[in-house]
């Protein structure tokens, strides 16, 4: 058996639609929208009786997405979206991006706020973290060259 691939990452949110938005405006399609609820989904996640609001994200080479939930039962029991990058658990999302000046530029008015400053790694990258809506941590990544 090998692995297949990775299918998505996910996010919890409080504002689904500003999510959306956020990441629409980094460049992700929005492939649709969806309510998960029912036994089957309570014995998936170990959680009972769900209702989850869902939105499905498509990077633009079609080969990854992020899955944006909004719990609407049982209620959000802890908030990790501004633990510091050493945190423990899962950290971040990288997104690679053609500029990362125009990135940011577009983001700003999303939320998007920079956790350091832009760096160079050698003559590779230029590549920072920023925080959008919600405090959500992601990277972004300007291959150079």
């Amino acid at each position: 058996m090998a692995l297949k691939r990775m299918d998505n990452v996910g996010i919890v949110v409080e504002d689904l639609d500003a999510a959306i938005a956020f990441f629409r405006e980094l460049g992700l399609d929005l492939e649709g929208k969806a309510m998960v609820e029912g036994e089957w989904a309570g014995r998936v996640t170990g959680l009972g009786d769900q209702r989850v609001e869902i939105a499905m994200m498509r990077t633009p080479d079609g080969h990854s997405r992020l899955e944006l939930s909004r719990f609407l039962a049982p209620a959000v029991v802890a908030d990790h979206r501004n633990a510091p990058v050493n945190a423990l658990g899962y950290l971040r999302v990288m997104f690679a991006v053609d500029d990362l000046g125009e990135t940011l530029d577009r983001l700003r008015p999303h939320g998007a706020q920079l956790v350091g400053e832009v760096v160079r790694y050698r003559d590779m990258y230029r590549l920072c973290y920023i925080r959008g809506p919600e405090g959500i941590l992601i990277g972004l990544a300007q291959e150079l060259g």
